[in-house]
């Protein structure tokens, strides 16, 4: 169990929640339901204990950073590099990930190493009163990358990557012009692209 306020690993039951032994005046939550306390920290088990997200602090955006130069971290590097102890750098990683900053972990894949050669984005008209339906069968296409719903002169934007331009072509021309609901699409295939600077660097 881990309060949410001061990051305490060790919580001590009581008849209406969960409080930290560090101190008297942290809050704990019983069902999702904030009782008296301090405001703002919760506190969890495996009992139905619901978090909930706070505000992030120094700390929290810095295992942020670290965690997304190297997901592999371990934890003993990573509470090393910002020198608070393994316990806190565990709880402040599980209170991340349960509350749904952290989504995952992703291998960083060179598209080019991986045989694919090229890159696109993708726009695409289509009929309004079937954009449900047309955005879940893009997002199922192979080769999409990202997908977003946009405001502006056309209705979707896709990241695209293909083996080659032929193989490309066949995604746009066959599969996506061909399906229901999309009016017309239009391709701007990417000569080069810049790696943005990563947290923290």
């Amino acid at each position: 169990m881990v309060c949410d306020t001061c990051h305490d690993v060790m919580l001590v039951r009581l008849p209406s929640g969960f409080q930290c032994r560090s101190g008297t005046e942290n809050m704990y939550v019983r069902e999702g339901f904030p009782e008296a306390g301090c405001p703002g920290g919760t506190a969890s088990d495996e009992e139905g204990v619901r978090q909930v997200a706070g505000a992030l602090d120094d700390i929290d955006r810095r295992i942020l950073a670290e965690l997304t130069r190297d997901g592999r971290l371990s934890m003993r590097t990573l509470a090393e590099r910002l020198h608070i102890s393994r316990a806190n750098a565990y709880a402040r990683v599980e209170r991340l990930r349960a509350t749904g900053v952290i989504r995952g972990y992703r291998a960083d894949v060179d598209p080019v190493a991986a045989g694919l050669g090229t890159t696109a984005y993708v726009t695409v008209n289509l009929n309004q009163a079937e954009w449900r339906d047309v955005a879940e069968r893009l997002s199922s296409l192979p080769g999409v990358v990202h997908i977003a719903l946009v405001g502006g002169e056309f209705d979707v934007i896709m990241l695209v990557r293909a083996e080659d331009n032929a193989a490309l072509g066949r995604l746009v021309l066959d599969e996506i012009q061909g399906m229901p609901g999309v009016v017309n699409t239009r391709t701007l295939l990417v000569f080069e692209e810049a790696e943005p600077a990563r947290p923290g660097e």
